[in-house]
């Protein structure tokens, strides 16, 4: 999608501070972050939210999950992190293409919002 933030990202049209991309998935540093540790886990299939993720996501949703699992030591996250989606704009989506929040390096309190 043209007008997409991250699909533009993708794309390499946007410069970002990745952190991780395979045939999938990518992930970058927010450029506003709300913790010492702040990633963006995005898959380069377009889709909106959770709510608009077809039975043929699974997969690639699951896998999504295990990066991140993978991952965070890397990001000097092995003592703890929180993953975070944020569903439409009251949840706070800014951007309409799914993505998961990856934060951490800061003890992080509950509830969040």
């Amino acid at each position: 999608m043209t007008d997409c933030i991250f699909c533009r990202i993708i794309a390499g049209e946007i410069p970002s501070a990745k952190v991780y991309e395979d045939e999938e998935i990518l992930g970058f540093r927010d450029i506003n972050p709300a913790a010492p540790v702040h990633v963006l886990f995005i898959p380069k299939k377009h889709f909106a939210n959770l709510g608009e993720a077809a039975p043929a996501d699974q997969a690639l949703l699951g896998r999504m999950l295990q990066v991140i699992g993978r991952e965070a030591p890397k990001l000097g996250l092995s003592e703890g992190y929180r993953v975070v989606s944020n569903c439409g704009e009251p949840a706070g989506q800014t951007v309409n293409h799914f993505h998961l929040h990856v934060l951490g390096g800061r003890e992080l309190q509950w509830p969040p919002g």
